[in-house]
């Protein structure tokens, strides 16, 4: 795995603020339930860029930088 660069988190942290809500697109976890279509409350990025959401259906599964995709929803 590559992490990403501190400028690469920070544009991570500057597209998703604590509060936003998003979607899952992709998640690339076989033993994870979370399914495309789960939506969420970001509740922060890591020093990895990875986005940590507060999902509706009660997990708190972060979203990997490079791996896993979510988009915001409205």
């Amino acid at each position: 795995m590559v992490f990403p660069t501190r400028e690469q988190v920070e544009v991570v942290r500057a597209e998703y603020p604590k509060g936003t809500r998003v979607e899952l697109v992709y998640m690339n976890d076989p033993y994870g339930r979370l399914q495309p279509g789960d939506r969420g409350i970001v509740d922060h990025v890591d020093d990895t860029g990875t986005v940590f959401v507060r999902w509706d259906c009660g997990s708190g599964l972060g979203v990997v930088y490079g791996e896993d995709k979510i988009r915001i929803v409205d």
